[in-house]
């Protein structure tokens, strides 16, 4: 095989996202709910007759060593090398870019994900999920939930993961035009920083309880980006006529969770022009998941 083509990387929501503490070295102890949604980016890889990694489509704002992408693919050919003595084949990525950056669905951590995940495939490398996970995690703290691949209670700094059941929902999101950088919330002196922890059984009591609702906890860095990015602020404030929403990651995307597509849709239609929206579904698991079952080393 030399090509994959039309791969998913589908999008994640933080169902709550609470700050519950800091660690020594600044980083931010957090406990949140990822979702896997069915609205995402699209790759495509083909090996090449060389050893280069190159991406085919231009990303603006993101150079292509800069791109997650490429590092992702840089890091799992260079620990090729190092298990097998010898350097894989080059890969082209092109990429179908739909998701905002700055939005807080994770989508250039998703890409590093499925990037991952076919490559491991395409050359056969042999990692497992869990290799795959540590290999990823220095990149960026959510890569190893992608890579997780299904609803998860994360804890630490997002990397410790556990599977729990999530919504059978579907989602408005609204995309307010802003770019909200991280940074710039974790760093504001208001932040909520001491948010009491929640186990996973407060969380699954919860959803027994409202069924399809959201309804869990809030998210802590909300506060913060409606003060700094207004935008914010008013897509929540108008998303929350029709129900619980909020905002996901360190934003800006906002979304709200409905029980069916019909009501979904309802609400989609009354969107101010001047925003971006789109409704999609809560997925069980990541579509790419099966390509980390049963690898082999190529020979």
């Amino acid at each position: 095989m030399r090509s994959l083509h039309h791969c998913p990387a589908p999008a994640k929501l933080n169902l709550f996202l609470h700050v519950v503490g800091r660690r020594a070295d600044g980083y931010h102890l957090l406990q949140s709910v990822f979702q896997l949604i069915d609205h995402g980016d699209t790759l495509h890889f083909d090996l090449r007759d060389d050893d280069q990694i190159l991406r085919s489509t231009d990303v603006p704002g993101v150079p292509q060593d800069q791109d997650l992408i490429v590092r992702a693919l840089r890091l799992l050919q260079a620990e090729y090398a190092r298990r097998h003595g010898r350097v894989p084949p080059g890969i082209e990525v092109a990429i179908e870019k739909i998701l905002p950056m700055g939005g807080g669905l994770g989508g250039g951590s998703s890409d590093a994900a499925t990037t991952l995940m076919a490559a491991n495939h395409l050359w056969q490398a042999g990692l497992t999920q869990q290799e795959l996970m540590d290999l990823g995690l220095p990149l960026g703290a959510d890569i190893p939930f992608f890579l997780f691949g299904e609803t998860a209670f994360a804890e630490g700094v997002g990397e410790a993961l556990q599977a729990v059941p999530g919504p059978d929902c579907w989602y408005v999101v609204v995309e307010p035009g802003v770019a909200v950088p991280t940074p710039a919330i974790f760093s504001a002196t208001d932040l909520t920083r001491d948010t009491k922890p929640v186990t996973i059984a407060d969380f699954s009591s919860s959803l027994a309880v409202s069924g399809k609702q959201l309804g869990f906890g809030k998210n802590d860095l909300q506060d913060v980006a409606e003060r700094l990015f207004p935008p914010v602020a008013e897509a929540v404030a108008w998303l929350g006529n029709y129900g619980d929403a909020r905002m996901t990651g360190s934003g800006a995307c906002v979304f709200c969770a409905f029980s069916g597509e019909r009501e979904a849709d309802q609400v989609l239609a009354q969107v101010p022009s001047h925003w971006k929206a789109w409704k999609a579904h809560s997925l069980v698991s990541h579509p790419m998941k099966s390509l980390l079952q049963n690898q082999a080393v190529m020979e």
